[in-house]
């Protein structure tokens, strides 16, 4: 406990940080799958550390809601509920339609250009997971854009989960989501580029929705 008026002396954190980047990484790779169980003893094996900063590590990404952990079954990367897809879905839509507003309203020609660049990688991505990055750099583009650092801070602190959704929704089907983002996202900017708040919002909400179908099984995807 710090006396009154002195601050706590700073912990070193890096090592935890660095344990949790390559977890993340490997969830976002596959490598870990929803449902995967993460074992400490294996994880520190893996990456030659010790159990404690794997134990503050997968703390680090429950916080970001990446993996859960309960006492009877460990730690595992979380598996979206029907009500996490619902309450991710309403949040992301809410912020997206006031991105979607402001970058309509204020962008600049660099930032929109940015965007198309954004999109373009997609032509190139090689399989899913590497589509899913780009899906993801897009939207990091989109709010980026708006100017506005609070909205991008909400956005970065669901991020992480919409990444997950992603995957999810890949785990449902490839062929589709390889086929058709490219052109949605082509779409996306040529109507942020017209500045066309109402097309915009309705091809982003389109866009959303149909990943959202193909998650809860409503629609076929392929």
């Amino acid at each position: 406990m710090s006396e009154r008026g002195r601050v706590a002396p700073a912990r070193r954190r890096g090592l935890a940080e660095e344990v949790a980047d390559r977890i993340r990484e490997a969830v976002f790779d596959g490598t870990y799958a929803p449902g995967a169980q993460l074992r400490e003893v294996e994880l520190s094996g893996d990456m030659d550390v010790s159990r404690g900063p794997v134990r503050e590590a997968l703390r680090l990404l429950e916080r970001e809601g990446l993996v859960h952990c309960a006492w009877h079954r460990g730690t595992t990367v979380t598996t979206l509920s029907a009500t996490d897809v619902d309450e991710l879905d309403s949040l992301r839509s809410a912020l997206e339609d006031l991105a979607v507003r402001l970058v309509v309203a204020r962008a600049s020609d660099e930032d929109l250009a940015s965007l198309a660049k954004a999109a373009g990688m997609m032509e190139r991505a090689v399989d899913a997971h590497e589509m899913v990055r780009c899906d993801i750099a897009f939207h990091d583009a989109v709010f980026a854009a708006t100017g506005h650092q609070r909205l991008t801070d909400a956005w970065n602190g669901i991020r992480c989960q919409v990444h997950l959704f992603l995957l999810t929704r890949i785990g449902h089907s490839t062929g589709d989501y390889l086929e058709r983002i490219p052109s949605e996202h082509r779409e996306l900017v040529a109507a942020l580029r017209a500045r066309d708040a109402g097309a915009a919002l309705d091809l982003f909400a389109v866009h959303r929705r149909h990943a959202v179908d193909v998650v809860r099984g409503t629609t076929q995807p392929d």
